[in-house]
Parts: structure tokens; sequence; C-alpha cells
């Protein structure tokens, strides 16, 4: 069980990766991004989830510098965007993003959509920049299985990680299973959907544990095996997500908060989106 926020999965390659980090989407590159990350940071994150679509990458990068920790102790992972997917595309825009963030080597490197057509060029692309060691993991982010299907037939490398929009209202529990059988780690994006926490059942068991509906459903997410990069730009609540290594849900109370799945989707669905 993961009880401290500095634990990790180990992926399919052997890299460790930290179960706990922030995700930045949204997070402004006018000194907001640089703030919030080494905030995160002092408070114990060592996961750092961006993408070159987020447009603040030169922030997140900063943040990590002046930090104060060890760049080998933070946990890097950028995305290649739509537009720039493609072989030669996708080299030439990880260059882009590995000068904005000012590293050498990228941690995890994700297909930041499953743009038809392109994406299993764009993932020959990461195996390359995997094999000439410019970064340590490589995936995917928004695919189905039937893109991962199509990436794993037509590659040398399975991705390590697929992050998707994740929660309780949506548990994707076939995609997770195929995940699992494949050494594919889940990783949430959006866990805290968007801010929609009224749900009844959340309430009484955070009640029980002295814990809010957003921390219960971290935990629920940590306790399920999957990745969990919850967004913040509030101290205090950086704070808070943090703080749920303390507690931990009974099994009872894991399938009670997977129930309320409803295949209900916050952001796009990866087979109805116009990239």
């Amino acid at each position: 069980m993961t009880n401290a926020r500095i634990d990790s999965t180990t992926l399919s390659n052997g890299v460790k990766m930290p179960w706990f980090g922030l995700g930045v989407w949204k997070v402004k590159d006018d000194g907001e991004a640089e703030r919030t990350v080494a905030s995160a940071i002092e408070e114990g994150y060592r996961l750092i989830d961006t993408a070159a679509a987020y447009n603040n990458e030169t922030g997140v990068g900063a943040g990590i510098r002046n930090s104060g920790i060890a760049r080998d102790e933070i946990f890097i992972t950028t995305k290649i965007w739509n537009a720039h997917q493609g072989y030669e595309s996708t080299l030439t825009a990880f260059e882009d993003s590995r000068r904005k963030l000012g590293v050498e080597v990228v941690d995890l490197l994700l297909i930041h959509w499953p743009v038809k057509d392109k994406y299993t060029e764009t993932w020959r692309a990461l195996e390359k920049l995997y094999r000439d060691g410019y970064v340590r993991a490589i995936g995917v982010s928004n695919f189905q299985i039937h893109h991962l299907q199509d990436v794993i037939a037509s590659g040398e490398v399975v991705p390590m990680v697929n992050q998707v929009e994740y929660h309780p209202l949506l548990t994707q529990q076939e995609l997770h299973s195929f995940a699992k059988s494949n050494n594919i780690q889940l990783m949430a994006w959006s866990p805290l959907m968007q801010g929609n926490l009224d749900q009844s059942i959340l309430a009484e068991i955070g009640a029980k544990y002295g814990k809010s509906p957003a921390q219960v459903v971290l935990r629920w997410d940590l306790q399920n095996e999957v990745v969990t990069i919850p967004k913040s730009i509030n101290p205090v609540r950086l704070k808070e997500n943090a703080d749920i290594f303390d507690f931990a849900l009974t099994p009872e109370e894991v399938a009670q908060i997977s129930a309320l799945n409803s295949d209900h989707r916050y952001g796009p669905d990866p087979d109805n989106f116009n990239f």
C-alpha cells in the first residue's frame, strides 16, 4: 500500500515513478507555474506533469531548478501535442520541450492524444528518443484499448504509461484491466472531476477519517494502483491534496466509490474528438 508521497510504482522497464504528483494544466507561464511547482516540491511533491500544449514548460523548468531539490529526485512528464505529431515533427517538438524545461533528459514522454493516421509514427519517434537515452520512459495519453493495440502491434516497445481521464464517475474498468495485463501503468488526469465532488458517499467516508471528498478520491486512486496528479495553484490546497497518506480506505469503501461510475466524461472522448 502507498503510505508516503514519495512512494513509487515501478514501470515495465524498471524506472520508478512516483504514485502522486502535480498536474499543471491551465497554470499560467507568467510566474504562476514557477511558483506553483516550487511550492509543490517544497510540500514534498516529486512528480510534475506538464505538456507542450499547456504553454508552461518554461515556468515548470524554472520552478524545478529553483526548488533546491536535485534534478534526479524530480520526475518530469511532458507530452507531444497533436499538431506536432508525425515522426520528424515529434523529434523537433521534443527538442523544443527539452529546451523550455531546461533539462537534458525527460523522465516520461507521452503522446497527448491518439491523432488518427499519425500516432503510430509519433510512437516510432518516441521509441527512438527512448533508445537514444533522451527519455527514461515513454507512454501515451487518452488512448483507448484499440489505440494501444495499434501501437503494441506496430511498435517495438509497449507503452509504459497511459494517462487518461479517471475518477469515480469514469472508472474505465475494461481499459484498466487491459493496461494491467500488458504491464501499462494507468495515470489519472482530472482525478477530482474538475471540482464536481458533491457525491454523498464521498462526504460520508471523508467524515469517518476526517478527510475531504477530494482527499478520499485521491486515496481511492492510489488504492486502485493509479498514479494521480491533482492540479492546484493554492498552497493550502496543495498541502491538503498531499495529505492522503495517513489513512486507508477499506475494500468495501473502495467498491462503494467505484460503484459511482456512470461513464461520465468531463473532458473529450478520445474516439470522438476533433484533433
